[in-house]
Order: C-alpha cells, then structure tokens, then sequence
C-alpha cells in the first residue's frame, strides 16, 4: 500500500471513529449510558456492530474521540509555536484558541462535551474514558513542552508543567459542566481554563520571567 493511499486509509478510519463517537454522545444526550447500547450506537452510526466493534471495546469507549478534540487542537497549536516565547503565554493563548467557541458548531461540540461530562459522573465507565483520556493527552503535550521549554529546562519542571498544563483544562471543563455558562465569554471553558493555568503555574520556575 501506497503511503498515499494509506494516509487515505486512515482518514476514513478517523471518520468511521468521529461519526461513531458522534452517535454515541447523542444517545447518552437523550437516553443516558444506562439505557443504550452498542447496537444502538451502531445503527444510529449507520455501521454495523462489528464494525463498532473493531475500533471501540464499549459503548463508553466510542465517546473517546470526541473527549479528545480540545486536547488535540490544543496541541496542534502548541506543535505550531516556536521556542523562545514567555510559555504561560503560549499556553494560555493555545488554550483559549482551542476552547473558543466563535461559531455555532463549535459552541455546540462544547455544549455535547458538557453533557458527556455530566453523564459521567454517574457513570464510572464513561469518567475512566474521560481520565484516560486526559492522560493520554498529557503524555503527548510533554515532549511538546520539552521543546517549547529549550534545552536548559529542568526535566522535573517541564513534567509537572505538562502534569498541570492538563489539569488546567481538565478541572475547567469538569468545573464549567457543572454549570449553565455559555460556550463563550465569561464562566466559559476558555476564561476558566486561564484561570487555572494561572493557580496552577503561578509559582513554576519554568514560568518566571
């Protein structure tokens, strides 16, 4: 296989994952984990079960690529800045372009989050999707950190800036879910995210001008 038509190949796969994911999250919307099915999904999905079956192992699994969007853009803005810029800058600048929500769609992938993450909090299945989720994103945000930070940086520092940089946006989202705030503008997952960006790194060395 071509790497052309591998790239393609797996494009269609990410697609197949995101249309199931997509499925997924609005049956919990509407009838909560509970009471669907991977079935469910999967007809909902268009797929067919073992089709399901061969990129999810549960019916929670299937959100997965959903709960990772934001970390993923996240990223891809960070992968895009250069060295030498004050970091708690770059990070709060890539944070809030990542949670914005300028238009409709986006205030509504962020409106599906919150619902997913309200669900979750009486679902362990679904919150062990969520904290893997999280992990895995900081486990790839910290070799971005690394070169962000240049060769002087502490080891040990540039860890816990990942480790923290992660729960920033974590404990955002987790906090606005809980509430009715708009996608956008104050109470938001972006304002919220800064602020506890600041809390969190605040007192870092590798943040001190």
């Amino acid at each position: 296989m071509s790497a052309q038509q591998q790239s393609l190949t797996e494009r269609r796969k990410a697609a197949t994952q995101l249309d199931i994911a997509r499925a997924a999250a609005a049956l919990f919307a509407e009838r909560g984990p509970d009471a669907t099915t991977a079935e469910d999904i999967a007809h909902r999905a268009g797929v067919a079960l073992r089709t399901f079956y061969r990129y999810f192992r549960s019916k929670q699994d299937a959100v997965g690529p959903l709960l990772s969007g934001g970390a993923e853009r996240w990223r891809a803005l960070l992968e895009a800045a250069e060295p030498g810029a004050p970091l708690l800058g770059v990070l709060e600048q890539a944070v809030t372009d990542a949670l914005a929500a300028p238009d409709d769609r986006a205030a509504e992938q962020l409106i599906g989050t919150r619902g997913l993450l309200r669900a979750a909090a009486s679902d362990p299945a679904l919150r062990a999707v969520w904290y893997r989720v999280n992990q895995d994103s900081e486990e790839r945000l910290l070799p971005v950190l690394t070169r962000l930070a240049g060769p002087d940086a502490d080891e040990l520092e540039v860890r816990l800036a990942a480790a923290a940089a992660t729960d920033a946006v974590r404990v955002a989202l987790e906090s606005w879910a809980k509430t009715e705030a708009p996608a956008a503008g104050p109470g938001s997952p972006a304002e919220l995210a800064v602020r506890c960006l600041h809390e969190l790194m605040g007192g870092m060395r590798l943040f001190r001008p």
